[in-house]
C-alpha cells in the first residue's frame, strides 16, 4: 500500500467479510431450544403451528415481520465506508 492505494483483493476481501458477517447475524436469529408459548414482544399467544414449525420460536408472526423489517433496514448501511475510500 506504499502507493496509497489499497492491496490487490482488498475489494473481494471487504465482500467476503459483509457476507461473513450478514451470515453470522443469522445464524444468530435461528432458533434455538424450546419454543415459547407467549410472543416475547407483545405477549400474544404463539400458535401451536408456529411453535412446531420453528424451533426456539420467541414471537408471534407480526412481531417477527416488524423485527425483520427493521434489522433489514439496517442491514443497508455500509458500516465499513464507501468502496472508494477503502481503494485509495
Amino acid at each position: 500500500m506504499a502507493n496509497g492505494w489499497a492491496s490487490e483483493g482488498a475489494v473481494q476481501e471487504q465482500i467476503d467479510s459483509t457476507v461473513n458477517d450478514e451470515i453470522t447475524r443469522v445464524r444468530q436469529s435461528l432458533g434455538h431450544g424450546e419454543s415459547a408459548t407467549e410472543c416475547e414482544a407483545c405477549g400474544e399467544p404463539i400458535p401451536e403451528a408456529r411453535r412446531r414449525a420453528l424451533q426456539g420460536v420467541r414471537y408471534c408472526v407480526d412481531c417477527q415481520e416488524k423485527m425483520d423489517k427493521q434489522q433489514k433496514g439496517a442491514g443497508l448501511f455500509n458500516r465499513r465506508g464507501s468502496k472508494d475510500s477503502q481503494l485509495r
